[in-house]
């Protein structure tokens, strides 16, 4: 039995695991915490990190920082994804980490950001199709990573991934970018649609999407739909990890949250606050997906890259 940490630094938010882990079977949460710091605030106009945003991160990394010394983590590794591969000062960002964590954080590239995801989402599907009663969905798994800088798609089963690749939609992106309105404009929603359609192309040529017997969604945008999909009068990740949403669901909840002012969305009791202003931008990336790959639902992981960080640490 290992004792882990995983932090994953994304565009949007900040999320920390402390976790036992087994040489084999599912490993034991000890910590799970998410804290939205917008660390990409501004990086796809300007191509730098925002000194108030490393701020952010900074303040919330010390507190994670911390909870890994209490709990006795034995290896904690940090992976940084969209935001800072694309920052022109990234050494300023991977400073403030080696200050304030006591090591250097990996910005890993999109290949290997997708192979952690595929491993943190499919690890416990099984189980948790049994926990709801569902069969288990069956491979191979189209597995897609909606965050806030990018998206990407992982192709692969028992064996591993077959193609991976990740592409610019991500929910803070494609809001910065288009949509502006409260709510957004059926103009400005119409161009966001077309920037997924385009980079959606580059995913065709390169994942043979066709194979894909199930799709598994993740990250926080999926929950946020699934969740709302299924009417859950508070956030219930138990509830949301291994559900089925089908195409017409997705399609009712993101209609709802493109059509509704800020406030609208803020009031609604699943919502993490921090989401209010790119759900709407993240929801439409999925409901696009499946509609554009033909893909009738989608399960709902709850795990991901956080997961899967962990398991690749201590096995």
């Amino acid at each position: 039995m290992s004792r882990v940490a995983a932090i994953d630094c994304g565009t949007n938010s900040i999320r920390l695991l402390v976790a036992d882990v087994p040489d084999e079977g599912p490993h034991t949460d000890l910590v799970r915490r998410m804290e939205i710091v917008r660390l990409g605030q501004g990086v796809d106009a300007t191509g730098r990190l925002a000194p108030e945003a490393i701020e952010r991160t900074r303040r919330v990394l010390a507190e994670y920082a911390e909870t890994c010394r209490e709990l006795g983590a034995t290896a904690v590794r940090m992976v940084a994804t969209s935001a800072t591969r694309d920052a022109a000062n990234r050494e300023d960002f991977e400073q403030m980490v080696v200050a304030t964590l006591g090591q250097k954080p990996d910005v890993v590239p999109g290949r290997e950001e997708a192979e952690l995801s595929f491993l943190g989402a499919t690890a416990s599907l099984d189980a948790a199709a049994q926990a709801h009663g569902n069969p288990a969905p069956r491979p191979p798994f189209l597995v897609v990573d909606i965050g806030g800088g990018s998206t990407e798609f992982v192709l692969g089963d028992a064996s591993g991934v077959r193609a991976a690749v990740s592409v610019d939609i991500g929910c803070v992106r494609l809001t910065e970018r288009h949509l502006h309105g409260d709510p957004p404009s059926a103009d400005e929603i119409q161009r966001t649609e077309a920037d997924i359609r385009a980079a959606l192309a580059v995913v065709a040529d390169q994942v043979p999407v066709a194979e894909a017997a199930s799709l598994v969604g993740l990250a926080g945008s999926v929950t946020t739909v699934a969740a709302l999909a299924l009417k859950l009068p508070e956030y219930d990740p138990v509830a949301i990890h291994g559900s089925r949403i089908p195409v017409g669901g997705v399609r009712s909840v993101t209609a709802g949250l493109l059509t509704a002012t800020r406030e609208r969305r803020a009031a609604l009791p699943v919502m993490h606050p921090g989401r209010v202003d790119v759900i709407g931008a993240g929801s439409l990336v999925l409901r696009v997906i499946m509609d554009a790959f033909d893909l009738d639902e989608v399960v709902v992981s709850e795990h991901d890259i956080l997961d899967g960080i962990a398991l690749r640490l201590a096995r």
